[in-house]
């Protein structure tokens, strides 16, 4: 009892309870054992990069053995299909997609709500996360997993082909598209913009222009895309690329479109902000002196950008280790570890007093700090449909796009699409 007591007063209630027994914090009836080791599970992704390397502090901290096994996307979620299905207690913390999974996961029950858990320490300040970080970890009013980093959509521009034009830096979309027109020049191979225009990838960076011109994908379970707001989203987005674009738009994701920009061959590109450390790479930028950062410009509904959240932490149902699952979680998104995550390894932390630090956010854009700084009061916590067949309310979604950019019937592209999607959204709603 000493040696625990010992151990509380140094590390914190949270450490000690997870190295001791202790009762399920989530208020089950269910008593842990002594924990000597945890099991996690994550995609190939910067916070898991940057864990890994501090795992150390924990175990020597706690004398709890950590170990993290990564996968690419699919493979992840195979793994996580074929073990929970079986109801395998072998994984406790999950790190997961919330917008891709997390229907189908809580339909399955397979992961715990943690809302009991957030609410339990005040000091490890639930509060502290960006809301829209908040709000993509919560499904139905409960929450399911810890916020690891974050993703917005900005503007990189060219600093020095604006200045040599005398444009100042585009507030508005209207602006960005007098800018783009202006500075085109396919005949020199250099373009007023590049930004995705394939159907699937589209979606997510479309969803911006959508927002910021009143529009949503759907509300109170009816399908929008086809609302007066959609549709001239879709325009917009469309007569962007098609009137200052490079050719074959409808074919580029975010390597083809990015990649334009990298080779200095465009004028402006949006998209979301972790591809900017691609610019500042020698092996791969043109443009590390010349690129600049602006937030997202406003629309008819005002500058509102996504703001997302592409991985949560969250404890599997079937863990024998929640409170310790938890435990760990806690201390992996405190902000002490954030802080050395971002200087480390440039980890988003979702935490918006770490990007108040200056010492924290050293190694990031200051253009791009300060976008983050201002964006927690206006974006928006999802980049894409919500519901569990993203992947193929995407592909409806992403047709409107393309008719856009090809020039096509956009108000009857997005009747159609809309039409699909709703199915979607009825199947679901049974």
């Amino acid at each position: 009892m000493k040696k625990n007591l010992r151990l509380a007063a140094g590390l914190g209630l949270s450490l000690a309870l997870a190295a001791s027994t202790v009762a399920c914090g989530s208020g089950s009836a269910q008593q842990e054992q002594k924990v000597t080791s945890l099991s996690i599970v994550s995609g190939n992704n910067p916070w898991a990069a940057g864990i890994k390397k501090l795992l150390p502090e924990y175990e020597k901290q706690t004398g709890i053995k950590v170990n993290i096994e990564t996968f690419g996307n699919e493979q992840l979620n195979d793994q996580y299909k074929v073990k929970l299905n079986a109801s395998s207690a072998d994984t406790d913390v999950m790190v997961y997609q919330p917008q891709d999974v997390m229907r189908e996961f809580t339909r399955n029950k397979w992961l715990t709500d943690l809302t009991g858990y957030t609410s339990k320490d005040a000091s490890w300040k639930w509060d502290d996360f960006q809301k829209p970080a908040q709000e993509a970890a919560a499904l139905d009013g409960k929450i399911y997993g810890i916020p690891l980093m974050t993703e917005r959509h900005v503007m990189y521009y060219r600093a020095d082909i604006l200045k040599a034009n005398n444009i100042e830096v585009p507030k508005t979309l209207d602006e960005l598209k007098a800018a783009t027109v202006k500075l085109n020049n396919p005949a020199k191979g250099f373009y007023g913009i590049t930004m995705r225009g394939q159907k699937v990838p589209s979606v997510t960076q479309f969803s911006s222009f959508l927002y910021s011109f009143g529009g949503d994908f759907a509300k109170d379970g009816k399908a929008t895309i086809d609302s007066p707001e959609a549709v001239k989203a879709y325009t917009f987005y469309g007569d962007l690329l098609k009137t200052a674009g490079p050719p074959g738009a409808t074919n580029m994701g975010f390597v083809e479109a990015s990649a334009i920009f990298a080779q200095g061959n465009a004028a402006f590109y949006l998209d979301a902000d972790s591809q900017a450390y691609n610019f500042l790479d020698k092996t791969k930028s043109n443009v590390i002196d010349t690129v600049a950062y602006g937030s997202f410009p406003a629309g008819p509904a005002g500058s509102k950008p996504y703001n997302i959240v592409p991985w949560v932490a969250g404890v599997s149902e079937f863990s024998k280790k929640k409170d310790a699952a938890f435990d760990f979680i806690k201390w992996a998104t405190s902000e002490e570890m954030f802080k050395k995550l971002m200087v480390s390894d440039t980890v988003p932390s979702p935490r918006q007093s770490t990007w108040d630090d200056s010492t924290a956010t050293a190694k990031f854009p200051a253009g791009l700090v300060k976008i983050v700084q201002g964006i927690a009061a206006t974006g928006v916590g999802h980049d894409r449909p919500q519901l569990e067949q993203v992947a193929r309310a995407r592909e409806f979604v992403g047709g409107p796009v393309v008719t856009a950019i090809e020039g096509g019937d956009v108000a009857s592209a997005a009747t159609a699409a809309n039409k699909s999607f709703q199915e979607l959204l009825d199947k679901e709603s049974k």
